[in-house]
C-alpha cells in the first residue's frame, strides 16, 4: 500500500508521542509531549495528586500556552506571598518550561512545615506557634480562592507502622481543621497520611528524623482557575 506524505508524517508523529510517554522522561519533557504547550503542563498539575491527571492534561491542552502562562504567574505570586508572610514554612515552586517560548512556568507550589514547627513530639494537636503560622497562611489562601490545597502528613520511622500511619493522618487533619476555622472552604482541601513511607532524610540520626516528621501542603490550580485563565476573566490580587 502506498502512503501519502501526510500519512507518513502522522505515523511518525504518533511514534514520537508513544516513545515520549513511555520513556522515563523528565517532568518538563512529559508535560511538553502531553500538552504541546505550557498550558498542557500546568493543566496536568491540576489533577496530579487528586487522582485525575488525565482530566488535568485535557484541560491544559485546551487552554494553550497563553492561559498556562497566566496561571503560572498567578501561582508564582501566591508562592512569593507565602514565602514572605509565613516565615516558619519552606516554600518551593514546581516549575516546567514552555517548549514554544522557553518561559519558565510555575505549575504548583509546595509548602513544608517541619513537625517541630506544628506539633509536639508524638502528638497531633497544634502548638500555639503553629496556629499563628497557619493564620498567616490562611490569609494568603483567602486572597487566592481558585486553588486547591492537598495536605500530606509524614512521620519518622520510630514506632510501629500502624501508629505512624494514624499519627500522620491526624496531623494532616489537624491542619485542615484549623484552616477551615480560618475561613478556608473544606471543598478546597484534601488530607492524606503517609506514615513513615516517604522519608526525605535518613532515619538513622536525630536530624534526619526531624526532617521526616513534617506536613506538606501542595497548592494547585483548580478547574475554575483554568476556565478564568482561558476566558480572560482571571484577576491576580494586588
Amino acid at each position: 500500500m502506498k502512503l501519502s506524505i501526510n500519512s507518513i508524517f502522522c505515523l511518525f508523529l504518533a511514534l514520537i508521542l508513544t516513545l515520549g510517554l513511555g520513556c522515563n522522561a523528565s517532568r518538563s519533557a512529559k508535560g511538553a509531549v502531553i500538552g504541546g504547550a505550557a498550558g498542557g503542563v500546568v493543566g496536568g498539575a491540576i489533577g496530579k495528586k487528586g487522582g485525575d491527571g488525565t482530566k488535568g492534561a485535557v484541560i491544559g491542552g485546551v487552554l494553550g500556552g497563553t492561559a498556562g502562562a497566566i496561571i503560572g504567574k498567578y501561582m508564582d505570586k501566591q508562592a512569593k506571598e507565602l514565602e514572605e508572610e509565613v516565615p516558619g514554612a519552606k516554600v518551593e515552586k514546581v516549575e516546567s518550561v514552555d517548549p514554544e517560548t522557553g518561559e519558565t512556568i510555575t505549575e504548583s507550589v509546595t509548602v513544608t512545615f517541619d513537625g517541630g514547627v506544628l506539633f509536639e513530639f508524638g502528638k497531633a494537636s497544634l502548638t500555639a506557634a503553629s496556629r499563628a503560622e497557619l493564620d498567616r497562611m490562611a490569609a494568603v489562601f483567602i486572597r487566592y480562592p481558585d486553588t486547591d490545597i492537598l495536605i500530606d502528613g509524614h512521620t519518622d520511622s520510630v514506632g510501629s507502622e500502624a501508629t505512624n500511619q494514624a499519627l500522620s493522618e491526624k496531623r494532616a487533619a489537624s491542619v485542615a481543621d484549623y484552616l477551615a476555622q480560618d475561613g478556608i472552604a473544606r471543598s478546597r482541601m484534601r488530607t492524606t497520611g503517609y506514615g513513615k513511607t516517604r522519608p526525605i532524610a535518613t532515619n538513622e540520626t536525630d536530624t534526619g528524623r526531624a526532617k521526616n516528621r513534617r506536613v506538606e501542603l501542595s497548592i494547585k490550580a483548580n478547574e475554575n482557575l483554568s476556565k478564568k485563565a482561558a476566558d480572560g476573566t482571571l484577576t491576580t490580587p494586588e
